[in-house]
């Protein structure tokens, strides 16, 4: 099984002594518990620039269910936990297109659906279904938005957006990535629009305590694990 899928574009990575399937997409898969995790969302971050004067193609949404969809069809999760900042602000879920409405009611369907406060979407979602936490400890692993840097093993966050910048084959690449060190993980950003931030950035030493962690780099069809030491700053 473990080959199997690896030729899908995963890889096996360990949290704490827990095994899971990170997915090129950009997501987690927990097989013994049934869990798919996403993280960063930003759903309606088109809309929340328009609102403001700053014209984007309104298609973040559908795009990032789609990919969401995908996920689901693949490993049909028992439950699917968003690790916050799923709108990019209060009012994302009051602006979602119906069409776009009603293929999360799809995917949310037969399934647990839980939403993580983040920073951007700190109130409790209403009217689509699913319902809010602020965390959600399941066995040795503890989900929540923010990394806390003092927190203790199984903790698996977003918020950080993580990018790991490298040189291969002659050219200079930055990929969106997980980062982790065995002990607790930043899951890269999953929504179209989301940006990202270097992991040579001092946050992540501030999480992690050290620069002793990995980058597993989303590529094409696979993941790719760079040591943070070997990965290039802005």
């Amino acid at each position: 099984m473990y080959h199997e899928l690896r030729k899908r574009g995963t890889s096996v990575i360990g949290v704490a002594g827990v095994s899971l399937t990170a997915d090129c997409a950009g997501a987690l898969y927990w097989p013994e518990e049934g869990v798919l995790a996403v993280a960063d969302l930003h759903l309606e971050k088109g809309s929340s620039f328009a609102a403001r004067g700053v014209l984007l193609p309104p298609y973040d949404t559908a795009a990032t269910l789609a990919r969401l969809s995908r996920l689901i069809v693949r490993y049909a999760p028992r439950v699917v936990i968003a690790l916050g900042d799923s709108f990019h602000d209060g009012g994302g879920p009051a602006r979602i297109a119906d069409t776009d409405r009603a293929e999360l009611g799809t995917l949310q369907r037969g399934r647990e659906w839980i939403w993580i406060a983040g920073n951007h979407d700190p109130d409790p979602v209403h009217g689509l279904g699913g319902v809010s936490a602020e965390t959600l400890a399941i066995g040795a692993l503890i989900f929540r938005h923010q990394p806390d840097a003092g927190a203790a093993a199984g903790e698996i966050a977003g918020h950080l957006h993580p990018v790991a910048r490298v040189h291969a084959r002659g050219r200079t690449v930055s990929r969106r990535c997980f980062a982790g060190d065995g002990t607790r993980m930043v899951m890269p950003a999953f929504g179209a629009y989301a940006g990202g931030l270097n992991v040579r950035d001092r946050a992540f030493a501030d999480v992690f305590g050290t620069l002793a962690f990995t980058a597993h780099l989303l590529g094409e069809g696979r993941l790719y694990a760079v040591a943070a030491k070997r990965c290039l700053g802005d």
